[in-house]
């Protein structure tokens, strides 16, 4: 007799299966509608298709709708695979390469054939009703497994010499697997997929742009078409994510940036921002802020090199870990002679700082450190470079050219967790004060690391133990840590529910070690401090761009370039207006007054554009009557007070919250 398979369920069941069996057989036998909304399988913990046999007992939970994380990331998946089936049946002789899924959605990267040109938005009509033409036919989606030679030999003899290129690097004797859709069309994948395409929603998906990608992305290799579409589990999800796009793109800090004349970036400084006096007023306050909350930290501020040599990024560690992103330069004075070479070879290398931690220690090591004077908690705006791609930069979200609100901690082993807490309570005063709720996440060792698994270990186990200590919970990321530290990361909710990686506390063990840092301890000893790197904002740019989207513009009153605006509706409210404007300034209040001979809507209309939170009208009645009628961005409804009512709300609301408790 056959011995059966045991197949353990999440409730604590055994299911005892024929061999043979599948995880869609166990669905069958726990009932029809279980069977109906499986989409895929874990087995012993690893996502498997339904249809794929069971190898020998097994833990078995079944994946739908209701886990959305891992059907969402199936259905992604295959509807990346549909894509690539609807171009080709479209266009016949167009090539595939590869398509993943995304945060989002997925994409495919795709080279025309050569009769036609590159793919354009014009063909997305075409291609999604393909899609769920495909979708409706219900195609089965069945796994086999190919050997090397027979998948090499399937991509060349029909042209498709990406995957071929492809197949011919995997290792020999490595078990490939295709997945079929249909009886027609296949693409090799590790899987898993859903059992057919009808599994899809045919409208729960829609294709939303093209743009230029280069084969394994290197510009010296064949430019493709990379599609990029996002997809959902039902037309539902997919509404209530094109409605948050259609916010999204309202509230892009790049459109509003120059709606409120607050920055700009041209192609002469790639990557860094131009800031207008209102942007950067923003930023003064900000910083104003910061430095607030640091000196009431503890902290004192530094200031240090923006190009340091090269051998100290060697002794680091940075230059051979980070050096391709960093802007280097030659120590030497440029060859002036016509024709000659501009640098010598035999010239020495420094570099722009990409971040400020080997200065810091550079500082802490001026002079003899006792262990009573620690914790030191030295704190800088620091101005740094980093080289990234021309592709990559994205207004004020990934620059090349950003300053930090950075600090870092030198601390005793016993001090460690308590410095962590003392942060923890700090970066939440910080965050609740602009109103965002955020989760803490914990990024562990990566395979690529400096220092022993012992300092690790001790190093993660800190920051739990300062986190448990302050009664907060996390989550754990293994393997995305830095390369010399643990840390804890910020991820902040914004209004419409996006989440920003902003705050970061690293408990650092290498560097210090790496760059001979030492304080005298009480037994008359040298030691090595611990090295807490810290920040709050990231960086100053970005977290603008995050304010200016999360509020679309509109600032809290301490924030905004322009509190106010005393605008007339007639010239001889003229006088009165130019009295209100210098009461406010001797308030200390951001205001102008707006004496043009415009209509009073054509002025609220353009105050309002710039985000401006409070207008104060005044016409010949208010300056007679010593008033003005107030107007709340945002409020449909004016308010007419005295003038020094008006002042006195405004400089309350214009306060910042640090200064207000």
């Amino acid at each position: 007799m056959t011995e059966l398979l045991k197949i353990s369920l999440p409730d604590g069941s055994v299911r005892e299966m024929a061999p043979g069996s599948t995880p869609a057989d166990v669905a069958a036998a726990i009932g029809p509608g279980l069977a109906k909304a499986a989409l895929a399988a874990k087995v012993n913990g690893e996502v498997r298709d339904l249809c794929r046999p069971f190898d020998s007992d097994a833990e078995l939970a079944l994946i739908t709708a209701r886990d959305e994380e891992e059907a969402l990331e199936l259905v992604r998946h295959d509807y990346a695979h549909v894509l690539a089936e609807a171009v080709q049946a479209l266009w016949p002789g167009t090539q595939i390469t590869f398509g993943p899924a995304t945060d989002d959605g997925f994409y495919y990267d795709v080279k025309a054939p050569e009769n036609r040109e590159p793919f354009s938005m014009d063909d997305l009509p075409a291609i999604e009703e393909k899609m769920r033409e495909i979708i409706k036919a219900d195609k089965p989606l069945r796994r086999e497994v190919w050997s090397r030679e027979k998948l090499i030999e399937k991509w060349e003899s029909e042209g498709e010499v990406f995957k071929a290129e492809w197949a011919k690097e995997l290792p020999e004797g490595e078990e490939l697997t295709v997945y079929w859709s249909g009886d027609d069309w296949l693409d090799m994948c590790r899987g898993p997929h859903l059992e057919s395409t009808g599994k899809l929603d045919p409208q729960a998906f829609k294709l939303m742009r093209v743009a230029g990608a280069y084969w394994r992305g290197d510009q010296r290799n064949a430019q493709l078409t990379r599609i990029y579409g996002t997809g959902w589990l039902n037309k539902k999800q997919l509404n209530a994510h094109l409605t948050r796009l259609e916010e999204a793109a309202k509230r892009d800090h790049r459109k509003l940036g120059r709606e409120m004349d607050l920055f700009h970036l041209q192609e002469e400084a790639h990557g860094s921002v131009f800031w207008h006096p209102k942007g950067y007023r923003i930023w003064r306050e900000l910083e104003s802020y910061m430095r607030r909350k640091m000196d009431a930290g503890g902290y004192r501020e530094i200031k240090t090199p923006q190009v340091m040599d090269a051998r100290q990024w060697e002794q680091s560690g940075h230059w051979g870990k980070y050096r391709e992103n960093m802007f280097v330069i030659p120590d030497e004075v440029p060859n002036t002679e016509e024709g000659a070479e501009l640098i010598s070879k035999d010239a020495d290398w420094m570099a722009l700082k990409p971040m400020n931690c080997p200065a810091h220690v550079l500082v802490f090591k001026q002079g003899i450190t006792s262990y009573r004077d620690l914790p030191i908690r030295l704190g800088e705006m620091g101005c740094c470079h980093r080289n990234e791609p021309h592709g990559a930069l994205h207004g004020l979200m990934r620059v090349r050219q950003f300053t930090q609100d950075d600090a870092h901690i030198f601390c005793t082993e016993s001090q460690v967790v308590s410095e962590v807490q003392r942060f923890l309570t700090l970066a939440d005063s910080v965050y609740r004060d602009f109103g965002f709720s955020y989760d803490i996440k914990l990024a562990l060792r990566p395979e690529q690391r400096f220092g022993s698994d012992a300092d690790w270990d001790k190093a993660e186990q800190e920051l739990r133990d300062a986190l448990s200590a302050n009664g907060l919970e996390w989550e754990e990321l293994p393997g995305e840590g830095a390369f010399y530290a643990p840390k804890l990361e910020w991820h902040l909710t914004d209004a419409i529910g996006r989440t920003w990686q902003v705050g970061t506390i690293q408990s650092d063990r290498v560097l210090p070690e790496r760059l001979d840092a030492t304080y005298v301890g009480e037994d008359g000893e040298k030691h090595r401090p611990v090295m807490l790197h810290r920040a709050i904002f990231g960086s100053y740019e970005r977290f603008i761009g995050i304010l200016i989207e999360h509020f679309a513009g509109r600032l809290p009153a301490w924030l905004a370039p322009v509190q106010a605006v005393v605008a007339t509706i007639v010239s001889d409210a003229d006088d009165y207006a130019n009295d209100a404007t210098a009461k406010l300034e001797a308030a200390g209040l951001r205001v102008e007054s707006d004496l043009r001979n415009e209509k009073i809507n054509y002025k609220v209309r353009e105050h309002s554009l710039a985000k401006v939170p409070y207008l104060l009208v005044v016409g010949k009645r208010e300056a007679e009557e010593g008033t003005v009628a107030m107007r709340i961005l945002g409020e449909k409804e004016q308010r007419v007070l005295p003038l020094d009512e008006a002042i006195a709300l405004i400089r309350e609301a214009a306060t910042p919250p640090d200064l207000a408790e």
